[in-house]
């Protein structure tokens, strides 16, 4: 079992998380169990499947929820450009998280090359 908490791309995903809920403060409060909702559930989901995965035993497992945790900072991506396209919450939170994205989704990729050795 790992330490996730150690785990740079863990790392990342934690802070995704915590910006994606700052920045959804700044939502129009009617939007609370909409869009709101969802980006705080898949962002939530990045670092939570990350450590989730590490208590696996066998790397066949651990890839398939770092898999989920790459499906969802896709949409997490997508929400973000939805939020951007409708001019929802702090802009320049919004674009430092789709970089913060990106960059997770190449780490999370590229962890899992390496674990396929």
């Amino acid at each position: 079992m790992l330490n996730f908490k150690n785990l740079k791309i863990w790392q990342k995903g934690f802070n995704i998380a915590v910006n994606a809920y700052k920045l959804t403060a700044t939502f129009p409060k009617e939007e609370k169990f909409a869009i709101t909702s969802q980006v705080t559930r898949s962002a939530v989901s990045i670092p939570s499947n990350i450590a989730e995965g590490s208590s696996r035993s066998g790397n066949k497992d651990y890839k398939r929820f770092l898999e989920i945790s790459l499906g969802s900072s896709f949409e997490l991506e997508t929400q973000l450009l939805i939020a951007d396209a409708v001019n929802f919450g702090d802009s320049d939170l919004r674009q430092e998280i789709l970089k913060e994205v990106d960059e997770e989704q190449k780490m999370i990729i590229s962890y899992m090359n390496k674990i396929n050795g």
